[in-house]
Order: structure tokens, then C-alpha cells, then sequence
């Protein structure tokens, strides 16, 4: 496909997280095989990108990846699954003797595990695991806070630094579908099986610590279940896309504390040539294009309109399981463009360009 900048193989089983640095040069995946990688992304499209490579404990897999505190890759939060439930643990910059000696000889030692969670969710497994740093309100701008989202009705908060949980909120739905944080750290979203979204804020304390998570918000239009949902970059917006075959585009910069509420600013149907479902959505950093797929498919749609830009069908040879934008432009050579990641239960991971 012509939007296709790299097939990045070499992993053995199914990928089920990806995540992008925050400063776009960083892309790290949990896969099937018990390994999680980070790759170096100087140069998108080589075919010979440096690759760490992190092993989780023996008899658990990586079901989700999320960036952590620091600059760059310096910590890897990442969900497991194994038979006593789902956990979550850190790789962070090692410390002691050995680590100083290796860097005084130029050396770059390996992370290794600065703290590790089991049975965060009982035996639930993770369904979603996404990270955000803490810049709304009196945030301290550098800490991340990372949700997980089970498959029952908890989604979990997290100190991303420590592994403290600092909130646990309860859907209250039969079964959640997925949940996921506004970039600025104010918002947390999730889907659950109806075709309502609940929307909490969370809330910092003047010590920039989060003091309380609270129920803020309910997007009620839908008539049918939300399969997937997104904030827009500014987190002044939500994408929902829904079972019905629409996609909504909600503001939800409203003063809800005088009972404003959320409102629906555009409705457009999901393409008929996707069967009228999106299993997964993604909005891009500038907020003009949305990624969706479905099965196999993937397409790019416009923000403003809701009009196809362009469609890879066949864009992996399996299921789709994971999407998302790098949050800044990277250099190609094509100049400067927003990159798109995806990958499959086809072992492969894929970067992609914006449509132009």
C-alpha cells in the first residue's frame, strides 16, 4: 500500500500493545511471546531498527505496554496475564555497582524490574493498559498515570513512578469493553458494553497528587453498544464509534460542575464497505484524520466530514489488535509526517504514513 512506510518482523506470536514514546522515538510492543520490544525509530522506514528486548517473568505473557515517567524509553510499564490473573510491573533504569560501571564505559545496561503488581484485576485478564502524564490542573506535568481496564467492571489507576494504585472506579456494567485516559490526565473514559460512555475526572491535589477520581459525564446517543473510544489530542473532544454504524465527535469542554452538558458536534455513518463497524479507532495528533479498523481492514477517515481518505484492505493477514498515532511527526524521507502504528495477530507491526 502506498501509505505503508515499514513491516517490522521478528515477532513470534500475536502483539497485543503497542505504545509510542512521547517523544515519537520510541515504539514498544508486548507480545504473545513473552517478550517486550522497544524499537529506536531514527529512521521509520529501515528495514534494520534497533531493538531492545525485555523478557517478562517466566509463565506470564504481556498483554498491554504503556511509556512511563522519564524522558524518552526510560521506563516500560507493561499488563500480564498468567494463571493466577493479570499483574503489572515496571522495567526502569537499573541502579548499582554494576549499572555505574557499564555506563562510565559507555555502555547502556538493560532495564530491569523496578516493581511488579500481581492479581491487579483477581484472575481478570487486562483489556486495555494506556498511560498519560499528569498536566491538567495542578498536575506535576511529569508524572504518568496509567489505567487498566479488566475485563470485569474495575479499571484500576496507577502511579506509573512507584506502581501505587491510587484509584479504583467501578463501571457498574455487566462487562467492560475498554478504557482510556485524555492525554493532558484529566479524563478517563471507558466503554462497557451499552451504548452509553461514562467520563470521570480525575482529580490533583495542590501537592499535584491524585486526590480523588469523580463521575463527571455520560455521552447518551448511541443505540447500541460502543465498541471503541478516543480523546482528541487537546482532550477537549471524544470519538465514539458504536454497533449502530455511526461515529460521534463530542465536546466535552462544557462546565458540567453548573450541569452542562457533553455535547454530540457531529454524526457520520461508519463506511458500508467496513460493514458498519469499527473494533478500533485512533485520532491523529493534529485531530484532522481518524484510523478505524475492522478485521483485517484499516482506513483513514476525515475528522471533518467523516469521508474516506483512503483504505488498506488486507493491511495485516490476521486480526487487528492494536492502533495508535506517534504523538509527534517523525522524519521520513518524505519530510515530516504523522506516523500511524498497527499490529496483528499475524505477528507483524506496521508504520504507516498520513494520508496527504
Amino acid at each position: 500500500h502506498r501509505l505503508e512506510l515499514n513491516a517490522i518482523k521478528g515477532h513470534v506470536d500475536a502483539i497485543t500493545g503497542i505504545a509510542f514514546s512521547s517523544n515519537s522515538r520510541g515504539l514498544a510492543t508486548a507480545c504473545a511471546d513473552r517478550v517486550v520490544r522497544i524499537f529506536k525509530l531514527d529512521d521509520p522506514t529501515s528495514k534494520n531498527l534497533h531493538v531492545l528486548r525485555l523478557n517478562v517473568p517466566l509463565g506470564t505473557v504481556p498483554t498491554g505496554v504503556a511509556f512511563g515517567d522519564g524522558p524518552g524509553a526510560a521506563q516500560i510499564v507493561v499488563a500480564t496475564q498468567d494463571i493466577n490473573g493479570s499483574g503489572l510491573l515496571m522495567f526502569g533504569a537499573p541502579e548499582g555497582k554494576g549499572a555505574a560501571q557499564a555506563r562510565e564505559q559507555g555502555k547502556v545496561p538493560p532495564p530491569e524490574i523496578k516493581w511488579r503488581k500481581t492479581q491487579i484485576h483477581d484472575r481478570r485478564n487486562v483489556l486495555t493498559c494506556v498511560g498519560a502524564r499528569c498536566e491538567y490542573g495542578s498536575g506535576d506535568g511529569e508524572s504518568v498515570l496509567i489505567a487498566t481496564c479488566s475485563e470485569g467492571t474495575d479499571i484500576k489507576i496507577w502511579s506509573a513512578g512507584n506502581g501505587t494504585c491510587v484509584k479504583t472506579v467501578d463501571t457498574n456494567q455487566l462487562q467492560n469493553t475498554m478504557a482510556t485516559i485524555s492525554p493532558d490526565g484529566r479524563f478517563l473514559a471507558a466503554a462497557a458494553f451499552t451504548a452509553d460512555v461514562k467520563i470521570w475526572e480525575i482529580v490533583y491535589g495542590k501537592d499535584g497528587q491524585v486526590r480523588d477520581v469523580v463521575k463527571v459525564m455520560l455521552l447518551k446517543g448511541h443505540k447500541s453498544a460502543v465498541t471503541w473510544t478516543c480523546f482528541t489530542w487537546d482532550s477537549q473532544k471524544i470519538i465514539t464509534a458504536s454497533k449502530d454504524g455511526f461515529i460521534r465527535i463530542w465536546n466535552i469542554n462544557v462546565r458540567y460542575q453548573m450541569d452542562e452538558d457533553p455535547k454530540c458536534i457531529k454524526v457520520f455513518p461508519i463506511p458500508s464497505s467496513d460493514n458498519g463497524l469499527y473494533e478500533k479507532i485512533a485520532v491523529s495528533p493534529d485531530d484532522k484524520i481518524l484510523a478505524a479498523t475492522h478485521g483485517t481492514t484499516l482506513t483513514w477517515l476525515s475528522t471533518a466530514d467523516g469521508q474516506v481518505l483512503d483504505t488498506a484492505e488486507n493491511a495485516h493477514d490476521g486480526e487487528i489488535t492494536c492502533i495508535t498515532w506517534a504523538p509527534q511527526s517523525v522524519s521520513t524521507d518524505q519530510g515530516k509526517v504523522l506516523i500511524l502504528a498497527t499490529a496483528s495477530v499475524d505477528k507483524k507491526l506496521k508504520l504507516w504514513s498520513q494520508p496527504l
